[in-house]
């Protein structure tokens, strides 16, 4: 490694030592909610397993062998909480392709009772589209801050329990795609699990829906959401204590097919990630679920 990249590592080192670590759409979210304050408790051992309250999600880091993994979660880490760090590593061609997205702001308000921490990305690469892709960032951003201020205006200045917690992470980041997942956890008497995944497409700069990656084809479509619905068959007979909302009693409530509008991205693999909210597909014990696709499905 050349003298000039051991010097700015040295000065990511000093820059990650002092750097705060930041904590970590309308319809359903209210929806979610109610769902949330009203739904009893299931039966079974996950059952017994309660939701923590007033905290948000309780992230634990669990140890690893792999150091060279742990490396890059670090790397991760630094250019996704400082857009100084995230400049620097620009500088350098081995992890230049990793310093896309920053925290641009970050909403926090603590006052009796009630709480927001909502992380705010920005995508800082100077690509095309950028501009537009970071305003439907920021605007679905501010749906969450104001979900937050109608809920604490309604008690006027009376104490409550009430918080909103959002983070993001890249969950895609290839030639082709760039994909953030914003996900937030809204706790009144329970906890409920909500995610928002932009999808970059970088040849265009444009924001994909699940129908534009599909070709616009209702067809695969079809076969898509008919793939979900043997992975759900699949895994409510090989597990008891996983349900979703399919071949139930109550049909009209039951997971119909995809509408084209679903949060999804690529993994590693070039397979298709569909993820849904909490309560969408599955009760809420079961928090926000997501189905990898095979290819053999998602083929031409």
């Amino acid at each position: 490694m050349k003298e000039q990249d051991f010097s700015i590592l040295e000065d990511l080192k000093k820059e990650y030592q002092n750097i705060p670590v930041p904590p970590e759409a309308r319809e359903r979210i209210l929806k979610g909610i109610k769902q949330a304050h009203e739904a009893p408790a299931p039966d079974g051992p996950k059952a017994a397993e309660p939701k923590p309250a007033g905290k948000g999600l309780l992230r634990i880091l669990r140890p690893t062998a792999a150091t060279a993994a742990a490396a890059a979660a670090a790397i991760t880490l630094l250019a996704n909480v400082s857009p100084v760090t995230a400049q620097a590593m620009e500088q350098i061609p081995v992890i230049r392709s990793i310093a896309k997205v920053v925290t641009f702001r970050t909403f926090e308000e603590e006052q009796n009772g009630y709480q927001a921490n909502i992380s705010i990305p920005q995508i800082t690469d100077g690509g095309e589209g950028q501009e537009s892709v970071n305003r439907s960032i920021e605007e679905y951003a501010q749906e969450l801050i104001a979900l937050y201020e109608k809920e604490v205006a309604k008690r006027q200045g009376q104490e409550g329990h009430y918080s909103i917690d959002s983070s993001y992470e890249v969950v895609s980041d290839t030639d082709r795609y760039l994909s953030i997942q914003i996900n937030t956890t809204v706790t009144m008497a329970s906890g409920a699990q909500f995610v928002k995944i932009f999808t970059i497409d970088r040849k265009t700069g444009e924001i994909l829906s699940l129908m534009d990656v599909l070709g616009n084809d209702s067809g695969r479509l079809e076969a898509v959401s008919q793939n979900i619905k043997e992975q759900m068959r699949a895994q409510m007979a090989a597990d008891s204590q996983i349900s979703y909302f399919l071949d139930s009693d109550m049909p009209d409530t039951d997971f119909k097919g995809l509408t084209g509008q679903e949060n999804f991205y690529f993994n590693s693999s070039g397979e298709l990630v569909i993820v849904f909210d909490e309560y969408e597909v599955a009760p809420g014990y079961m928090g926000a679920v997501s189905f990898t696709i095979p290819k053999s499905v998602t083929e031409n």
